[in-house]
């Protein structure tokens, strides 16, 4: 939608200026679409596809997060000269890697160009990839799933902004919450996943991407849609003129947009913070909370964060543009979502430690006993467009969230120490039904607020969102071990305190929602 500047008459011509096409340099989303998506009322016929595409990035760089857990211990026996704390870098490094590098490698996608990006992330994941399945040993395991994490860096801040355009205003809702539900889907299988591929061979985890990997990238050639990057000295916004004044106005010199420049220490400055936090959270349990390795991680993610803050405000162009966080809906939704994963996290974690752990249940069988919520998001996020529309994004939100808090609260009344499948039935599937309407209606209006954001942020705007889910998976790990005592196997009494947890930060999660406005919520409130 173009911007037209308004027509003033010049001085003794009588005759107002042409309007000066061109992009509006700061585009907002119409009512009714999702923020930052290209308004155009035809949709792409391929639409589908690219959504298909850019979704199986998603699954697989979440997919590979969780199902490794539950090959740990057959990592382990493969490689048993190896210190516990050496091992859990396998788990550690790819987590740490992946959040230190979402908000740069986002910033590179818009301006290097997303499809490019994403194809080349692609086929860096699954190299890395078969060099995990083949690590000849622990060392070289670990420097691939370091190698992993930074092509999943890559990959997912780029897949919902490369397939959202495709879409008409009507549909976006719909297709952010098929994209959301595969991300929930592939976090809540994990389980189902690893357990089956470990029974046969722990490196099947790693090896299964490749041939997947290959498929997306030859379908991502032919489907993806060509971004134009925004390039280092390259101005990114058309130059304007100011049109002639009115008489005895004086004419102000309209200046060319600043060009897009290189931040090279507010990089840095990202990655060190992000790592030191995430590393300090995830090692936590290993090293000690009150550790001097836990603590100088945490000193100086800090301090990092503090330079990162005023370096952000004197560069005339940073990595993270302190007015990302000017807008209200993209900071409240930063907050939500970093909430909502603390809860997610510490969930889907004791309910893995209630149902191996209280309840006896074998691998297998937990990951099997886990499968309604993955269920249950992938029915609700494909009806989240016409919920969302019908409600509006603040409710629809807070119906999530709310619904999301009433699950540990529901195993806290209900779930007693036995597992049989009565008391499953009645005292903890209901909780994971629950839990599955909530990530489906949350999440899609939460990650959409990346397109509240100028689409020339989309997916920068979208990794920091991403980095709100992995800092909150972090930290709601971290918590639930100290809420729970610390225990490597939780008794019910523990898991009733981690349910707890659970529920307050679920409960933040839905003040987010509550104070989350766009003009979609007008539109809803008008019909």
């Amino acid at each position: 939608m173009g911007m037209k500047i308004p027509s003033t008459k010049a001085q003794g011509s009588g005759v107002p200026p042409a309007p000066l096409p061109g992009p509006d340099p700061d585009p907002r989303p119409e009512s009714g679409t999702v923020p930052g998506a290209d308004p155009g009322p035809e949709p792409d016929p391929r639409r589908w596809l690219i959504l298909a595409v850019a979704s199986t990035a998603q699954f697989l760089a979440v997919l590979d997060l969780i199902a490794v857990n539950i090959a740990f211990p057959a990592i382990g026996a493969d490689f048993r000269s190896a210190a516990t704390a050496e091992l859990s870098w396998v788990l550690n490094a790819y987590t740490i890697v992946l959040a230190a590098l979402l908000v740069p490698a986002g910033r590179l996608a818009d301006e290097t160009g997303r499809r490019r990006s994403f194809l080349l992330g692609m086929a860096l994941f699954g190299l890395a990839s078969i060099g995990c399945g083949a690590a000849p040993g622990l060392g070289w395991l670990i420097a691939a799933r370091v190698v992993q994490g930074v092509a999943a860096a890559v990959v997912v801040p780029t897949s919902l902004s490369l397939a959202l355009p495709a879409f008409a205003p009507r549909e976006q809702a719909t297709a952010v919450g098929v994209w959301t539900a595969v991300s929930a889907v592939a976090a809540s299988s994990g389980p189902v996943v690893g357990g089956l591929l470990a029974a046969l061979d722990w490196r099947w985890i790693f090896l299964i991407n490749a041939p997947v990997v290959l498929g997306a990238i030859a379908a991502g050639l032919r489907l993806l849609p060509r971004t134009e990057p925004v390039r280092p000295g390259q101005a990114a916004e058309p130059v304007r003129t100011e049109p002639v004044p009115a008489e005895g106005v004086r004419a102000e010199p309209v200046r060319p947009r600043a060009v897009r420049r290189l931040d090279p220490l507010g990089t840095l400055l990202v990655l060190v913070a992000t790592g030191s936090l995430t590393t300090a959270c995830v090692q936590a349990p290993e090293w000690g909370y009150a550790a001097p390795a836990t603590l100088a991680f945490l000193g100086a993610g800090v301090v990092a964060g503090a330079l990162c803050a005023a370096h952000a405000r004197r560069h005339p162009d940073p990595v993270v543009d302190p007015a990302l966080f000017r807008t209200r809906g993209f900071t409240t939704a930063a907050l939500g979502l970093l909430s909502y994963f603390l809860a997610y996290s510490a969930i889907l974690l004791a309910a893995t430690w209630m149902f191996s752990g209280v309840w006896g249940y074998s691998t297998r069988r937990a990951g099997l006993a886990v499968a309604p919520w993955p269920l249950t998001v992938l029915v609700v996020s494909a009806l989240s467009g016409r919920i969302v529309r019908a409600l509006g994004e603040r409710r629809g939100a807070v119906l999530g969230a709310v619904a999301f808090t009433a699950a540990p609260l529901w195993w806290l009344v209900a779930a007693g120490p036995s597992g049989d499948g009565a008391h499953y039935a009645a005292g903890f599937l209901p909780g994971l039904v629950l839990a599955g309407i909530g990530a489906g209606l949350y999440q899609p209006v939460m990650f959409a607020a990346a397109g509240l954001l100028p689409a020339r942020r989309l997916s920068v705007g979208s990794g920091v969102l991403m980095m709100s889910r992995q800092g909150g998976t972090a930290l709601g790990v971290a918590a639930l071990v100290v809420v729970t005592g610390g225990a490597r196997q939780p008794g019910l009494a523990d898991l009733r305190a981690g349910w707890v947890f659970a529920a307050v930060a679920a409960a933040v999660a839905a003040l987010a929602g509550a104070v989350f406005r766009t003009a979609d919520d007008k539109a809803a409130r008008r019909h």
